[in-house]
């Protein structure tokens, strides 16, 4: 593939050196599971992020599960979340025994809006997830005002959009929790599993704590029916690397967008709607088109990297039947039948936006 759609082994070829070091220094200490490798992560990401606590655990999928819990949902409760999503959104509301009912997305931003999730509310709501999509961020703090007064939570789902800005306040901290996935493949990575729940309430963090650690305090009492969710020393060591090359390698990201815009790719596509107040990160860049699958085989034979992402929203995922509820996506089903990512990724400059618009102008 001349262009690949994301280049993760280009991206942690700039770091290699220094994450070896990092792997190197925790394989001297002998301590590989939580302990000050983690601790030295989870403080400088809740700094990082403007959060009180950060909790490392395995997965992101475990920090969605464990932060729903730890905000008291359970069984008899319903969760809203967007059908257009990762499966692992709404695939982590049953382990806690509540069931899923699934909301609309806004087919430019393809995210939920204040709106989307109200018309998806029931009178067992108890909590709503919004996804921070491709690195754009939900409007979470305008979800929360229009749920001001009614006993419902917000988790913000930042998997996709670490670094993230919006009106000034990074991803993962706009909700009464924020989670994280590190997979390869995140803006913020490490070498594997790994993923990590943001928050500034302490007994939310406290609770959070237990959970991970199979509901325990300190191994001899077990306080709750927990998971054996720990962030691991050696990826805390190498997210301690990536993190400090975050921001540089979004604004990376950025500019490659902007080059898209500048190559003329949008008389193709439609492109990413604008940000307004919100700085993105694009973990993908997703546009919209008539004809995804053809332009996809078109860019295919120019050796460029390209696909559709959620064509199944999960709302129609085999798991979810019985599972689930919710009403009419037309939303959802239009951003699923329409989208297509192209290549992005900070190791991406503009002769690769160059070569995209050329390969999708050259329709016949």
């Amino acid at each position: 593939m001349g262009i690949p759609l994301f280049d993760t082994e280009a991206q942690l070829g700039e770091v290699r050196a220094d994450v070896q070091a990092a792997m190197e220094r925790v394989l001297e200490s002998g301590r590989f599971i939580l302990g000050p490798e983690v601790e030295a992560f989870e403080q400088e990401f809740a700094r990082y992020l403007g959060v009180g606590h950060v909790i490392g655990v395995a997965n992101g999928t475990d920090a969605l599960t464990i932060s729903l819990k730890a905000l008291g949902v359970g069984p008899g409760d319903d969760v809203v979340v967007p059908s257009f999503t990762f499966y692992a959104s709404a695939e982590a509301i049953p382990h806690t025994g509540a069931r899923p009912v699934f909301c609309d997305v806004d087919p430019e931003t393809f995210c939920v809006t204040p709106e989307t999730v109200e018309r998806a509310l029931t009178p067992d709501t108890r909590a709503v997830i919004a996804v921070d999509l491709f690195g754009r961020m939900a409007p979470v703090d305008h979800i929360r005002e229009r749920l001001s007064g009614r006993d419902i939570v917000v988790v913000e789902d930042a998997a996709q959009a670490a670094g993230a800005r919006l009106r000034g306040r990074r991803a993962g901290s706009l909700g009464d929790a924020g989670t994280f996935s590190f997979f390869p493949s995140k803006n913020l990575f490490c070498l594997g599993d790994g993923g990590a729940i943001a928050t500034d309430d302490p007994n939310v963090a406290e609770q959070a704590r237990i959970l991970r650690f199979h509901g325990s305090r300190d191994k001899a009492s077990f306080e709750e029916i927990g998971w054996n969710s720990r962030l691991d020393a050696l990826q805390a060591a190498a997210l301690r690397v990536t993190l400090t090359r975050l921001d540089g390698w979004n604004e990376r990201r950025r500019e490659l967008a902007a080059a898209y815009a500048e190559a003329g790719v949008g008389a193709v596509v439609s492109l990413p709607a604008p940000a307004g107040d919100e700085e993105p990160v694009h973990h993908l860049f997703v546009t919209r088109a008539e004809d995804p699958d053809g332009l996809a085989a078109r860019l295919a034979a120019a050796g460029i990297g390209a696909r559709s992402y959620y064509r199944v929203p999960v709302h129609l995922q085999p798991a979810m039947a019985g599972l689930a509820t919710g009403g009419d996506l037309p939303g959802t089903e239009l951003a699923a039948r329409s989208n297509l990512a192209l290549p992005m990724g900070p190791t991406l400059g503009r002769a690769a936006a160059t070569a995209v618009a050329d390969a999708l102008r050259s329709a016949p």
